[in-house]
């Protein structure tokens, strides 16, 4: 899959919601590091910042009204959301799409380790791999940025949500995944991340990923 289809997927997203862009350009660059730190090539991580940039390609069939909706989601708007993961699917299907990891990410990326996610209850190992790990990151990113509802950013917002994260490990999240994310965490490897990339940035061209990623991943 080429960049300039992911491009304009995710700034058709964009064009939705800023919020919703910001957050995926920011979960492409934990996943790489993420890969990074995994020994992962070029061709890897190719695949993956694609799969990680096109998550919430499904969000593009959720009404904006429920996409920005400045309080909490009720029950009924949360059911509307939980189909994102189906709806994604099904467009990169009709776009003849057939990247498994994309494909994966995508339909997985809100599954539990303990089989309460969704959408379809998938439990343990019978969740893919790379969805197991990107559920984390997605997690932590949520956690951790401005909502409407919510406006505790920054290093304090990332201590509690790994308070969260690791509280979640064999329940919500896989074991191994926490793991490793906490562990890179707690070695500052994130640290760019945070203190650089918020929701008010511009979401660039994802070409420019890779120059982005070996600028500030090094410091």
């Amino acid at each position: 899959m080429d960049h300039a289809l992911v491009e304009q997927l995710v700034h058709g997203i964009e064009g939705k919601d800023m919020s919703t862009a910001a957050h995926t350009w920011r979960v492409v660059l934990y996943t790489r590091a993420m890969a990074e730190a995994a020994g992962l090539g070029a061709s890897a991580m190719r695949e993956l910042t694609h799969a990680a940039a096109l998550h919430d390609v499904g969000k593009l069939d959720i009404p904006r009204e429920i996409l920005t909706k400045p309080a909490p989601l009720t029950p009924e708007e949360f059911e509307v959301i939980k189909q994102h993961p189906v709806t994604g699917f099904a467009r990169m299907i009709k776009l003849d799409v057939e990247d498994p990891l994309i494909l994966d990410l995508i339909r997985f990326h809100h599954e539990r380790w303990d089989g309460k996610g969704y959408p379809y209850g998938y439990a343990g190992e019978q969740i893919p791999a790379a969805a197991r790990f990107f559920a984390v990151i997605d997690s932590f990113d949520a956690m951790t940025s401005v909502r409407p509802y919510r406006h505790e950013v920054g290093q304090e917002a990332a201590k509690n949500a790994i308070i969260e994260i690791k509280a979640g490990a064999g329940t919500r999240y896989a074991p191994d995944a926490v793991a490793l994310f906490c562990e890179m965490f707690d070695g500052g490897r994130f640290d760019w991340i945070l203190n650089y990339f918020n929701d008010a940035c511009e979401v660039p061209k994802y070409a420019e990923v890779e120059r982005v990623h070996r600028s500030f991943s090094r410091r």
